[in-house]
């Protein structure tokens, strides 16, 4: 009887670990297929890429939340998701992206900014890439930063200086996941990326009050 048991945990275990890793390919795929078919190379291309990325993050995040109604404000709530035109319904995107087992709606009752990003460090980031956050700083004005000193869709590219340049490619998509998800929950933010040292980086979330 245990070890069936301790079987089934480490399959549990084994298919979280397979979700990481797919969502890592495809994300690594996402990149490599937008910058391999822009036509335009320069900064203004860039920018579009990654703006598409941003945006794809963003459905992606308010997706989660609809996939579960414990996440989302009130229906009268200015914040409340809305579906954009040509938009796939939540269903359709990939399971590789499972919300957190123990979601209710007691754990998301409370709607205290700190509160709302101590759950993304810790729930949703556990969720998307089997860690929690390092570390959550805030000014108390509005203005978070979220540091991750290993993150996942960084630790494959190599350490030096030259690869810095790269990062941004691999932190857009995130920033819209966060964004997204901040959306879901009724807050709106503008996020950005950071990076110094490979493979960490910095999150900024700014809170903008209405």
């Amino acid at each position: 009887m245990r070890a069936r048991s301790a079987g089934r945990s480490l399959g549990a275990g084994g298919r979280r670990m397979a979700d990481a890793v797919l969502f890592e390919f495809l994300h690594t795929e996402m990149v490599a297929e937008l910058w391999a078919h822009d036509p335009d190379p320069g900064p203004g291309g860039q920018n579009m890429s990654l703006s598409v990325l941003e945006g794809m993050g963003f459905r992606v995040g308010q997706a989660l939340g609809e996939r579960n109604p414990a996440w989302l404000p009130p229906s009268s709530s200015p914040w409340a998701p809305q579906a954009w035109p040509g938009d796939p319904p939540a269903s359709a995107w990939p399971k590789c992206l499972p919300l957190p087992p123990r979601l209710s709606r007691e754990t998301l009752a409370y709607r205290e900014e700190l509160d709302i990003l101590k759950f993304l460090c810790k729930d949703l980031w556990m969720a998307v890439f089997q860690k929690q956050m390092d570390s959550l700083r805030t000014n108390h004005q509005g203005t978070y930063v979220l540091q991750d000193n290993s993150f996942p869709l960084l630790i494959r590219m190599a350490s030096g200086l030259q690869y810095l340049e790269e990062a941004p490619k691999f932190l857009a998509f995130t920033c819209g996941l966060l964004r997204g998800t901040l959306c879901t929950l009724g807050v709106k933010s503008l996020v950005t990326a950071s990076v110094a040292a490979l493979p960490a980086c910095k999150f900024q979330v700014v809170i903008q009050k209405s």
